[in-house]
């Protein structure tokens, strides 16, 4: 049964730090490229950060130079390090599996199910 368990999420002011954490289990963690996506209310959610299963990493363009996705196979987590943080940036944060998308620029998750997400906010 696969489980998610994103961690790590709080109040930060414009500029700072944080990183996050996802914990996988359900043994499809190795074999996948693993993503970070975000969700503000209202809004869909949308992809961040991405890292195959080599450590080959891809960023959507609001966050390149801020962020850093890393993944640790043997303990099955995938982190998000993320710096020079805006308010922009507030939203609800969440780990999946990541699927590249047929024009190569975006990544998606093909699965239904999401963790309970962790909720960064960036404000003064």
């Amino acid at each position: 049964q696969v489980q998610l368990v994103e961690s790590g999420g709080g109040l930060v002011q414009p500029g700072g730090s944080l990183k996050l954490s996802c914990a996988a289990s359900g043994g499809f963690f190795s074999d996948n490229a693993m993503g970070w996506y975000r969700q503000t209310p209202g809004k869909q959610r949308e992809w961040v950060a991405a890292v195959t299963s080599g450590g080959n990493t891809n960023y959507a363009d609001s966050v390149k130079g801020r962020f850093t996705i890393s993944r640790d196979n043997a303990k099955n987590t995938v982190d998000l390090q993320m710096s020079s943080l805006k308010p922009e940036d507030t939203a609800v944060y969440y780990c999946n599996p990541a699927v590249l998308d047929h024009t190569g620029t975006y990544y998606y998750s093909p699965y239904d199910y999401w963790g309970q997400g962790t909720q960064v906010t960036v404000s003064s």
